[in-house]
């Protein structure tokens, strides 16, 4: 059966000194925080999932995913991708209503890992996965990505998000020091390109409050309407 796939979101941007958008150089780490707001009950088709993303490619084009994923049987878990596989779900931290998670991806040059770290804000509680991948893989991103994606596997529409959330506090880490990976200091971006798989349809969706909080970009996500973020 062809599972038909949807997104919607953005890419996220920073303003050069001439004001024009473009992605840094040298980030080797992107992390947000997504709250978990609202349960809106499970109209996940059978067979079916959706991801909310925190999503960076690489200069290879490989993608670098840490996404809360909501099934159609169960409540979501919080999964590790590379390259568009499923990694690691991490068993500890649960997406609980009214908590907010730090999620943050890794790319390590000096470990030759992919580091993926997530910390339930309200307990401290972190889970940390750390995936080694092959030595040909760059080690420095080109885009990063933040938004929703649909796998329908019964019919060609993308259907109601599971959780309202916000997502806040976009940032990336640059390799300014690159003997210490470890030390990892982000920045905020400050502006975002809207994308979608190109399909033209409506989604059931909406992005409210979009703007800068507490200097950093923040966005909120629940049912609606809207044909690109």
């Amino acid at each position: 059966m062809v599972v038909l796939h949807f997104w919607v979101g953005s890419f996220c941007c920073v303003f050069d000194n001439n004001n024009r958008l473009t992605y840094p150089r040298g980030v080797i780490a992107i992390s947000d925080i997504v709250t978990l707001i609202e349960d809106m009950g499970n109209q996940i088709p059978d067979k079916s999932w959706m991801l909310y993303l925190l999503e960076s490619f690489n200069k290879q084009n490989i993608p670098v995913e840490l996404n809360l994923i909501c099934s159609f049987n169960n409540d979501g878990k919080f999964d590790a991708i590379f390259n568009g596989v499923n990694q690691y779900q991490f068993k500890q931290i649960l997406p609980i209503i009214g908590h907010s998670y730090l999620r943050q991806s890794i790319m390590n040059y000096q470990k030759q890992s992919i580091d993926y770290i997530l910390q339930d804000q309200s307990t401290k509680q972190i889970e940390r996965f750390d995936l080694l991948v092959d030595t040909g893989f760059i080690f420095e991103a080109q885009n990063h990505f933040t938004g929703i994606e649909w796998w329908n596997k019964i019919g060609n529409f993308s259907y109601p998000i599971r959780y309202h959330v916000e997502v806040s506090q976009l940032m990336f880490d640059l390799s300014d020091n690159p003997p210490d990976a470890e030390s990892v200091i982000y920045r905020p971006y400050n502006a975002l390109v809207p994308n979608t798989e190109g399909s033209g349809q409506n989604y059931p969706i909406s992005f409210h409050n979009t703007g800068i909080k507490d200097g950093f970009i923040c966005c909120s996500i629940k049912n609606g309407n809207c044909k690109i973020a």
